[in-house]
C-alpha cells in the first residue's frame, strides 16, 4: 500500500523544501520533492508541519519508569512504544554496568522486541555503557560491577544480539588493543567515564576510536597545559561527539562552543535517559542504584548525576533555540550522524530508497506524528 504525506515542509540534511509531498511504499521512500501529487491508497495531509528524518537515539537506558536492564519484555515494549512520542523510530539498547547475567538477559530480551514490534519504535542494536570502566569515573555507574575491558564478553553479547557501540575507560589495562579488536568486529569503539590523558585518546582514535558518549561527562576537560579527551573531541575532525541537551549536563556556552567548533556533522544528539523520562519527579534506580529526581533532573542519592529524563524533542528544541542552526543542518545531529557513522543502514535523509522514518514536527518543534518503515505508528490527540 502506497502512503502520501502532502503540503509538508520538508527538512532534511541539506535540504528545506515548502509545499512538498513524500510517497511511501513497502518501508521506502519512493519520492520526496515538489510538483505533481502522486496517487496514493492512503494520504496524510500534513499541512502547517514540517516533516523531519525520525530521530535516532543510540544511548537511552529507559523510558516510562522501565529500563532496558530490567530485562523483560514489558520493559522494551513500553520504551520501545513511549519514545515514539518523543520523535524517536530508532534506537540502540543501552545497557549499564550490571551482572554479565543481566547483560545476556538484555541482549536476549532485545531480539525478542524485534521479533514481535509491531507498535513501537524500531530496535537497531545493542550499545554497551559498562561495565568496561574506571571505578574512579564511575559517576552514577554501580561500582560492583566494573571490570577490566574483555573482548569474549562482548564477542558472547554480539552473538546473541549485534552490538553496535561500546562505551568504555580507554585508560584502562589493554584499553589500546580492545579498541583495536572493537574496530575489526565493525564495533564503534567509544570513549568515557574517562580520565584518560590526550595521549592515551589519541592512540585509541587512531585505533578505531571515532566516538565519544556524552561529551564533557566524566571526561577530562580542557587545560592549558593538559589538553584532555574534551580538547581531543574539539579538535579531531574525524570524532562524533553525544550532547545531552537537557539543561543538567552541559551549559548553554558550551553547546554553543561544540557547535561552532565541531559542526553539525560531528554532533550526535542523545537523551541518556532513564526510567523517570516521561514521569513525575519522585524516587527510581538506576542500575540498582537508589535515585532521587526533583525538578527533572535525576542524582544518586549520593549526589551524582544519573542520567537524565529528556525526551528527545526537548533536546532537539534546546539545540536549535541555543545555537540557532538552520532546521536542516540540526536534523544532521538526530538521525544521519548517528546512522553514517554506526552503519544503520539508509536512513536520516528524507530521499528516495531510504528508510521511511518520519516524525512530524509543528512549529514550536513538537511531536505531531511519528511514522517508522512508512507506518504511523503514533500521533497526536
Amino acid at each position: 500500500m502506497k502512503t502520501l504525506i502532502k503540503n509538508c515542509r520538508i527538512i532534511s540534511p541539506g535540504r528545506d523544501l515548502p509545499g512538498g509531498n513524500i510517497l511511501m511504499e513497502d518501508g521506502r521512500i519512493l519520492f520526496a520533492g515538489n510538483g505533481p501529487v502522486p496517487p496514493a491508497d492512503h494520504v496524510i495531509d500534513a499541512k502547517g508541519l514540517a516533516a523531519a528524518p525520525g530521530f535516532i537515539d543510540i544511548h537511552s537506558h529507559g523510558r516510562s519508569n522501565y529500563d532496558f536492564c530490567d530485562g523483560t519484555p514489558e520493559a522494551f515494549a513500553a520504551i520501545g512504544r513511549d519514545k515514539l512520542q518523543d520523535g524517536v523510530t530508532g534506537f540502540l539498547a543501552t545497557s549499564l554496568s550490571v551482572s554479565e547475567d543481566a547483560l545476556r538477559d538484555l541482549c536476549r530480551q532485545a531480539e525478542e522486541y524485534k521479533k514481535e514490534v509491531k507498535d513501537g519504535a524500531s530496535l537497531l542494536g545493542i550499545h554497551l555503557e559498562g561495565p568496561f570502566f574506571n571505578p574512579s569515573c564511575a559517576g552514577a555507574q554501580n561500582p560492583a560491577y566494573l571490570q577490566t575491558p574483555r573482548i569474549g564478553l562482548v564477542d558472547e553479547l554480539n552473538a546473541i544480539s549485534p552490538v553496535k557501540k561500546v562505551s568504555f575507560s580507554p585508560e584502562l589495562p589493554g584499553g589500546s588493543e580492545f579498541t583495536k579488536e572493537l574496530a575489526k568486529r565493525g564495533i564503534m569503539p567509544s570513549g568515557g567515564h574517562s580520565e584518560a590523558d590526550y595521549e592515551c585518546f589519541e592512540r585509541c582514535r587512531e585505533a578505531g576510536m571515532k566516538h565519544l558518549t556524552h561529551f564533557c561527562n566524566v571526561m577530562t576537560p580542557v587545560h592549558h597545559l593538559r589538553f584532555g579527551m574534551v580538547g581531543g573531541g574539539l579538535m579531531d575532525d574525524d570524532v562524533y561527539v553525544e550532547m545531552i541537551c537537557d539543561g543538567v549536563h552541559l551549559c548553554p556556552q558550551m553547546i554553543q562552543l561544540i557547535t561552532r567548533v565541531k559542526g553539525p556533522e560531528r554532533m550526535m544528539l542523545i537523551t541518556d535517559s532513564m526510567r523517570a523520562a516521561g514521569m513525575p519527579d519522585g524516587n527510581y534506580s538506576l542500575g540498582g542504584l537508589p535515585v532521587i529526581v526533583k525538578d527533572g533532573c535525576a542524582r544518586l542519592t549520593t549526589g551524582q548525576v544519573a542520567g537524565s529524563t529528556l525526551r528527545y524533542h526537548e533536546g532537539f528544541k534546546r539545540l536549535v533555540d541555543l545555537t540557532g542552526l538552520p532546521l536542516c543542518e540540526a536534523v544532521r545531529c538526530t538521525s544521519l550522524n548517528q546512522a553514517e557513522s554506526l552503519h544503520l543502514g539508509k536512513r536520516g535523509r528524507i530521499e528516495k530508497d531510504h528508510v521511511a522514518d518520519i516524525v512530524l514536527l509543528d512549529e514550536n518543534l513538537d511531536v505531531r506524528m511519528t511514522i517508522c518503515s512508512g507506518c504511523v505508528r503514533w500521533k497526536a490527540d
